[in-house]
């Protein structure tokens, strides 16, 4: 099952060009804006969760943020990045894994993910998210997926949707909820993804 969900994402990477994907932002200001919404010194460690070759750790670097990770199930995804930022890929920690699988050696002060969460269908899958995040996260999390008005797939693959209440009440046990948006991402095809989108700091028991 995890090397389909790998061969799947390779094959996206190897065919279609960063332009071709629904997901692609020119700028990703929602997410960049939530992260500063945190105000995190630039030291803080911010992990891209499904972050594939988005540019949005091309935003985080000009703005002066010194430890960023980026994590993808595609090796391919990954290259792309790095073949784009050029030397600057170099300050960039770069996980290829399946979130699922994912075995942090670090906690994070922030954990963005847009559209990786809502590929996780199984309870014993959201429940391995939430482990991992749970564990990892001290600061703070930025979740985006698709809404419960949004599409019922993306790339071919069956989603999970979520209104606002449901994003929160997937996180609530461990984290408290700042706030959440929706809004409309329009992608290269000039179609609608309306998107359900929340932040959260971490809970001190």
């Amino acid at each position: 099952m995890e090397s389909e969900k790998r061969n799947h994402w390779e094959k996206v990477y190897n065919t279609k060009k960063t332009n071709e994907v629904s997901w692609t932002q020119e700028k990703p200001e929602t997410s960049l804006n939530f992260i500063r919404s945190f105000n995190l010194p630039k030291t803080a460690a911010i992990i891209d969760i499904g972050g594939g070759d988005s540019k949005l750790v091309d935003f985080l670097l000009e703005e002066g943020y010194e430890n960023i990770s980026v994590l993808d199930i595609s090796e391919q995804a990954i290259e792309r990045a790095k073949e784009r930022l050029g030397t600057k890929a170099d300050l960039v920690t770069w996980i290829v894994s399946d979130i699922t699988e994912f075995k942090p050696v670090q906690k994070y002060d922030a954990w963005h993910d847009r559209a990786t969460f809502h590929f996780l269908t199984s309870p014993e899958q959201i429940n391995q998210y939430f482990d991992i995040a749970g564990n990892s996260v001290t600061g703070y999390l930025a979740i985006g997926t698709f809404s419960d008005k949004g599409p019922d797939k993306c790339s071919g693959l069956a989603i999970k949707k979520y209104s606002e209440e449901q994003l929160t009440q997937q996180f609530e046990k461990g984290f408290e909820k700042i706030r959440c948006l929706t809004e409309d991402h329009i992608t290269p095809f000039n179609t609608i993804q309306n998107f359900s989108f929340c932040s959260f700091k971490r809970k001190l028991f």
